[in-house]
């Protein structure tokens, strides 16, 4: 069965035909639209799905913020503003003529990533570092995913109440200080107004600032990864998103962590599907 698999993030919008749930082919991609609005979103959902749907005997989709029956309900306004109740399966229903489900990216990363550890684990967590921080839940095997929808919105937990006030409302969030969009935030002087990637590639060349607020967003993320083996006692971390895979990264979350108390240590490692996490979980997801 071949499922059209769709992809909602804050910076980019993907989706691929996936054959039986593992085998990903014809992938698109595009900008998500800078407008944020609805319509916007809509015009830029039919031109990516449009020319898969006929190939396709269902869809998928794995979108960030909160899903609920069907309905997308954006956390954080910054990373996919002027969505609220949106009826993300019922458009995409009208618009492929396919019946389909939706989930939450990071909880549909996280499945994948789970199906790829095989019988190795029954307790994991999936984290994405992006634009914003998002996280997904295994327990016993089974995706958490709340009755609101908002179950593994790791990056909303606080990290400094202190903190920069976060998107989506609250001080001092995870996201507000880790992401992509925190750290850009942060910079100040000759690299303020320069974007994530641009600060990693400084830091690289061993820029002092640009070295301190990649080290600030990984020690941030060590401490929201202890704060899970606390709350989950799981046996692995698993780490995705842009930054989360970016050059160097997780080694430095992994000395941060290595400075907390041993009963606070994890294992860790890259998402396996790396940017296609979401498209395949999604995908598995709907094989459920």
């Amino acid at each position: 069965m071949t499922t059209l698999a769709i992809d909602i993030g804050g910076t980019k919008l993907a989706a691929a035909l996936v054959d039986d749930g593992v085998n990903l082919r014809l992938r698109r991609e595009r900008p998500t639209p800078a407008s944020k609005t609805p319509e916007a979103l809509e015009a830029a959902l039919h031109e990516l799905v449009a020319p898969l749907a006929p190939q396709a005997t269902r869809f998928a989709v794995a979108s960030t913020g909160i899903i609920q029956q069907g309905v997308l309900t954006a956390i954080n306004p910054a990373n996919l503003g002027g969505l609220e109740n949106f009826p993300l399966t019922a458009y995409l229903a009208r618009i492929t003529g396919l019946p389909g489900i939706a989930l939450n990216d990071a909880q549909a990363a996280a499945w994948a990533e789970y199906q790829a550890l095989g019988a190795t684990v029954d307790n994991m967590v999936f984290l994405t570092v992006s634009t914003g921080v998002g996280g997904g839940i295994i327990s016993h095997g089974k995706l958490l995913q709340g009755p609101g929808g908002l179950a593994g919105h790791l990056g909303h937990t606080l990290a400094d109440p202190a903190g920069p006030r976060c998107g989506c409302g609250r001080i001092g969030c995870v996201e507000a200080i880790a992401s992509g969009r925190g750290i850009a935030a942060a910079a100040i002087d000759d690299l303020a107004g320069l974007d994530a990637k641009t600060i990693f590639t400084y830091a690289r060349q061993g820029h002092p600032q640009a070295q301190a607020l990649i080290d600030r967003s990984a020690r941030t993320l060590a401490r929201l990864i202890a704060d899970i083996k606390a709350t989950f006692d799981c046996e692995r971390v698993v780490t995705g998103g842009s930054v989360g895979l970016a050059p160097g990264y997780l080694a430095r979350v992994n000395a941060a962590l290595a400075e907390e108390p041993a009963i606070y240590h994890v294992e860790l490692s890259p998402a396996r599907f790396r940017q296609d996490a979401g498209l395949l979980g999604a995908a598995l997801f709907a094989m459920e």
